[in-house]
């Protein structure tokens, strides 16, 4: 019998589950997965702590997860849950650390940007064709991306890996929050904040150039591609392995980021919860395009969970 595991990745914006299975031979398989947009990192940028609302929301929706767990077969110790951005520059962590064991029955582990990047790359990579590598992958959250480049064959290995301080909530509270839609100004700001950043990226993986396949992980990636299809619900199967172009993502972004969010909200693709970083999210996305000269992307919705949840199961 398939042995079930979970994994829970708390991060910026969202606080997700996987509950998965893998019979000898066989490749993971998804028994459930969950997203609650919880936002444990409001205002982490600007005070450096967890707010008590967020940590509440957080906290709460943990121990949705341990019931659901519960009902599916878990046991206690195949469980793997971690945090990352906005835990990393929390100066009260522990706190809310506490509160999620008591929820969960496991304490987070706090990801360095390395250990997110690796965890992430394993993931998203799992289940494409090695013919298709080398690959660059980016995962795109609330509070940091990380980028990873390497291969996924028998002898696979990460060659180079960074994580930057650039995120959906990060780029919006830092800079469109002022006004609705934001200003050209701000929009030009945060795009340029990102690139940046991005001049650490080409830095830190001089094979950047060398990627066969570029892989676009998390939220905004896969929001900015069921909003490109204009699928009315969340279709995993439209979104996994789309190839979103330069093309796409930039007219995506002038449509949400020209819009108020009354008016964005109503984009098929589009969850209302994530309408108030999606811009944010884009001003990242489109520098990520821009800067390193990308013509496509490949979506994916296998990510950091995946990784975790193979990580059970070597």
């Amino acid at each position: 019998m398939a042995e079930r595991v979970a994994a829970i990745d708390i991060g910026t914006n969202s606080t997700r589950l996987l509950v998965a299975e893998r019979g000898e031979g066989a490749p993971l398989r998804t028994v459930e997965r969950l997203m609650r947009i919880t936002r444990l990192g409001q205002g982490v940028d600007r005070t450096g702590t967890l707010d008590a609302e967020a940590m509440d929301r957080t906290v709460a929706v943990l121990r949705e997860y341990r019931g659901a767990m519960d009902d599916l077969g878990v046991a206690p110790g195949r469980v793997r849950m971690t945090a990352t951005s906005a835990s990393r520059d929390a100066s009260n962590r522990e706190v809310f650390f506490d509160a999620a064991e008591a929820a969960v029955g496991v304490r987070p582990e706090l990801l360095s940007g390395d250990e997110e990047a690796e965890l992430s790359f394993r993931g998203a990579t799992a289940d494409l064709d090695p013919s298709l590598q080398p690959f660059l992958v980016f995962d795109l959250g609330g509070g940091s991306t990380e980028f990873v480049f390497g291969t996924n064959d028998a002898a696979g290995r990460i060659e180079a890996q960074i994580s930057i301080d650039v995120g959906c909530v990060r780029l919006t509270e830092r800079f469109l929050a002022e006004s609705d839609p934001p200003a050209p100004e701000d929009l030009t700001a945060a795009i340029s904040y990102t690139d940046t950043w991005l001049d650490d990226v080409v830095r830190a993986i001089p094979q950047i150039g060398e990627a066969q396949t570029v892989v676009g992980l998390a939220g905004t990636v896969s929001t900015v591609a069921a909003v490109e299809q204009g699928i009315a619900t969340y279709d995993r199967d439209a979104i996994h392995h789309f190839r979103l172009t330069k093309e796409a993502a930039e007219d995506v972004f002038r449509t949400l980021a020209t819009e108020a969010r009354a008016d964005r909200i109503h984009n098929p693709g589009l969850e209302e919860a994530r309408a108030d970083v999606i811009v944010g999210g884009c001003c990242a996305l489109v520098a990520i395009f821009r800067r390193l000269a990308l013509d496509e992307i490949v979506c994916s919705e296998a990510d950091i969970l995946d990784g975790l949840a193979l990580s059970l199961l070597a």
